[in-house]
């Protein structure tokens, strides 16, 4: 599909964009007096909607577009590591799975009860035959989700540098550095060896692998020192105060992206964006719906919401 042929696409999901959930509407919500009020007022307003109700759609008017199948590369590997540890486990994969996603659990079932990994996507041979041979020759569960998780952020930078699309590859760029920081600075407090930063690490033009590791060695302190001396300072000073206000922070910056695509009429970016903004709302719309069942306060509650894309 060309660029203008996205016009249509793009016509329809500006017409969603006005059900998206205001903080009018988030206020009212966090509002409610109990949690069964919460619940019917969000069947009013959402009418259950959820992410893959969403791609469906989004999907239905570009179906080829390899730009927004990059989304879903997270759950994609998400439901890889489901798949290995419930076959090592005995358990059944299926509880685990998460959708959207781009592979099937079929496949990837497939993939390893047949030891051949042909059936998936070229991003996720390799990883999926090196997590198997880590986790079966080391029985180290962490490692091998790191080494996935790492080699997902990894495959989404190349396929977004493959397709050319600069806000895909913007939001590879910035999921990557999220993740890395997020790495680094929970090894750093774990004192965890350099052999697994090199695993667990993926590296980006904005923060090179090599540096992470060193600034991860040296400790927390010396991580976030290192990282004040960069482009995401205000991430160092979130660490150092609240990591659930850097939870938050990297959620924000996702969204902030997404707000770059509000007013383009062609292209793939504003489906992405619209994506984008629906995962940010589902979010929301959960951390509501958790603290009011855990009975936090309302000055909580708001503190935690993300950034909206209306």
């Amino acid at each position: 599909m060309s660029t203008t042929e996205y016009a249509s696409a793009v016509a329809a999901v500006k017409t969603l964009e006005s059900s998206l959930l205001t903080r009018s509407d988030m206020d009212q919500l966090i509002n409610t007096p109990t949690l069964s009020e919460l619940k019917t007022l969000l069947n009013s307003k959402t009418h259950g909607e959820t992410l893959t109700d969403v791609w469906e759609m989004l999907s239905g008017y570009a179906p080829d577009c390899e730009a927004l199948k990059i989304l879903l590369y997270k759950n994609d590997f998400h439901n890889l590591k489901a798949v290995l540890k419930a076959m090592l486990s005995g358990r059944d994969p299926a509880h685990y799975y998460i959708s959207p996603s781009n592979v099937s659990l079929e496949a990837i079932k497939n993939a390893y009860t047949s030891k051949s990994p042909d059936g998936l996507p070229a991003y996720m041979r390799i990883p999926a035959d090196e997590a198997y041979e880590l986790a079966t020759r080391t029985l180290d569960g962490q490692l091998s989700d790191s080494l996935i998780d790492t080699a997902a952020i990894a495959a989404m930078q190349k396929s977004a540098d493959d397709c050319g699309n600069e806000f895909i590859i913007k939001y590879a760029q910035l999921t990557t550095v999220c993740a890395d920081i997020k790495t680094a600075y929970r090894c750093s407090i774990m004192h965890k060896s350099n052999q697994f930063l090199e695993t667990a690490i993926c590296g980006s033009r904005e923060l090179d692998k090599a540096s992470l590791i060193r600034a991860a060695l040296s400790g927390r302190d010396g991580f976030l020192n290192y990282l004040s001396n960069t482009p995401y300072a205000e991430a160092a000073e979130l660490l150092k105060n609240s990591p659930a206000q850097f939870e938050k922070w990297c959620d924000d910056i996702i969204t902030e992206h997404a707000e770059t695509a509000r007013m383009q009429a062609f292209g793939a970016e504003p489906l992405a964006a619209y994506y984008i903004a629906k995962e940010a709302e589902l979010k929301n719309i959960r951390i509501i719906s958790i603290c009011r069942e855990c009975g936090t306060d309302r000055e909580t509650i708001t503190e935690r919401m993300r950034r909206l894309y209306v």
